[in-house]
């Protein structure tokens, strides 16, 4: 069976990164820092000399302008998607957790007891999400059985596929890394997922983690 062997990568940082302000799909691109973490990433990449037969993107702003910097670099289009975009995070979208604590309680509650079906008042469940972000994956995996890809997107993405190939489950608090435009290694071969090697971040001065 071919494997297909992908590179995720977490957008650079924004402004709502730093206040720790949960974006999930409202459109908040890079700030400085972010753009310079993209040129940076872009850089490790070509420096590394690997061989990508293609870059797929969500289409939310901050995903597209850290990966404008790495296909201008390797000279790969860009292929957007829908399906890559951030959870949608109802109620807490342009909240931060303390804010939501004050002003949602009942919303907060309900979010810090992992509830898996309960979608944020007008939001996604965590359920939702992983079926997304995984019927995504499994697609670009068969559509590229056999090759390495880049795939560009956001926190809550790359954690549904690292609890998904981890066998971590959703129910427990996340206990791993999802910094600012590091580099994560996950294979897909014979129907099972596999982390390779994450948050790498040699090419990195400054990243934050995910929320």
């Amino acid at each position: 069976m071919h494997t297909t062997r992908f590179c995720l990568i977490r957008h650079g940082e924004t402004d709502w990164n730093r206040e720790r302000r949960l974006q999930g799909h409202l459109d908040i691109p890079l700030n400085t820092q972010g753009m310079a973490q993209a040129e940076r990433l872009a850089t490790a990449l070509q420096r590394q000399q690997l061989q990508f037969a293609a870059l797929h993107v969500s289409e939310l702003t901050r995903a597209r302008q850290t990966a404008a910097a790495i296909s201008r670099q390797l000279a790969l289009p860009l292929h957007t998607h829908a399906a890559l975009k951030e959870r949608h995070y109802g109620a807490f979208q342009g909240r931060t957790f303390d804010e939501a604590r004050e002003q949602i309680p009942h919303v907060y509650r309900l979010h810090q007891e992992r509830d898996l079906h309960f979608d944020l008042q007008g939001g996604e469940s965590l359920l939702a999400f992983q079926q997304r972000i995984m019927h995504c994956m499994q697609q670009l995996a068969t559509h590229h059985a056999g090759q390495q890809i880049l795939v560009v997107s956001h926190g809550g993405v790359l954690e549904m596929v690292y609890r998904t190939a981890s066998g971590k489950g959703l129910s427990g608090a996340r206990d791993f890394p999802i910094p600012n435009a590091a580099l994560n290694w996950v294979n897909y071969q014979d129907g099972s997922w596999h982390i390779e090697k994450w948050a790498d971040q040699a090419h990195l001065d400054d990243s934050l983690d995910e929320v």
